[in-house]
């Protein structure tokens, strides 16, 4: 796949507080790539180095075959976490104003606005000033303002937030849409379940540190062991006897095993016990979710590791 963007040995501090620390991660033409991290961890530090908003103390970025101050910032497309659009602007004026700003022709963006605003349900809005609009249609409308210029790479920095789930599957159709034609993805998102179904490969930061690099595949198999959730009134020191059980959560009318690395699943439910209560049976692998907690708030209870990093 083509390199896109190259983020090498990334460093930053403030005054005298390391915020991020030899961060490294390339995100390639077509592809979604997660960057994820508990709050603190360094991920907008990490994109506003990206965006040229501040500058790393150590290390290099490199956009395609430019990098630090000469990289071509109207080839990228930015949506962040703060939203921020001129309340008293029509909404078609101020995505003309951005776009003219990355040296778009007004011509193409005046249709591709049109062709947006009906995508997103914003048909015949683009009279109406900003601050008329819904706290959800506002983001549509910048969203539409981070990619109407056809960027090569986007960078979307919580784009689901507030959003209602018709508008979330609009946003995530657009994306996968926008990857299929080539358009690099660097996405950041604590909704855990929308970046399992979409990202092709993620990076989590902890402490400004890296933990976890390499495709959702990967990680799935290095990190996320199986777990078999049964409902139903059981007596859990009768499961703490089965083989292959790492740890046991009970909880109102139901209890998880969290299985042994490596275990095959199909043999182990042959030996759970035939008396036992089972309203219903699930067996699948830890979630996305789940790791996330795991790592960000220390727990490491889903997997022995050893000090430092995982890489998938």
């Amino acid at each position: 796949m083509d390199k896109m963007l190259s983020v090498s040995n990334l460093g930053k501090a403030f005054k005298d507080k390391q915020v991020i620390s030899n961060i490294s991660f390339e995100v390639h033409k077509g592809e979604i790539m997660a960057i994820l991290g508990p709050n603190g961890a360094g991920k907008s530090t990490t994109i506003r180095n990206i965006m040229g908003i501040m500058y790393p103390d150590e290390g290099s970025i490199h956009f395609q075959s430019t990098n630090g101050k000469e990289i071509p910032r109207h080839r990228i497309g930015y949506l962040p976490e703060e939203r921020g659009l001129y309340k008293n602007v029509k909404v078609m004026d101020i995505l003309l104003y951005l776009a003219d700003l990355k040296d778009y022709p007004l011509d193409k963006a005046r249709t591709r606005a049109l062709e947006y605003l009906k995508k997103f349900d914003l048909e015949g809005k683009d009279k109406v000033s900003v601050e008329e609009l819904s706290k959800g249609m506002g983001q549509k409308v910048q969203f539409i303002a981070s990619i109407i210029h056809e960027p090569e790479l986007l960078i979307l920095d919580e784009p689901f937030s507030g959003l209602d789930p018709v508008s979330q599957e609009l946003f995530k159709d657009e994306i996968r849409n926008l990857a299929k034609n080539g358009t690099a993805i660097l996405l950041s998102s604590h909704q855990m379940n929308l970046v399992e179904e979409m990202a092709d490969r993620l990076f989590m930061i902890h402490r400004g540190k890296k933990v976890i690099y390499g495709t959702m595949d990967d990680v799935k198999l290095e990190y996320a062991n199986f777990k078999c959730t049964i409902h139903g009134n059981n007596d859990p020191k009768q499961l703490e006897l089965l083989p292959d059980v790492q740890r046991i959560e009970v909880n109102e009318g139901s209890t998880i095993l969290y299985l042994d690395k490596d275990v095959n699943p199909n043999r182990w439910l042959k030996q759970l016990p035939e008396d036992l209560q089972i309203l219903e049976l699930k067996i699948n692998r830890v979630s996305l979710h789940e790791i996330f907690i795991d790592i960000a708030s220390d727990k490491n209870l889903l997997q022995e590791k050893k000090a430092g990093e995982v890489y998938a």
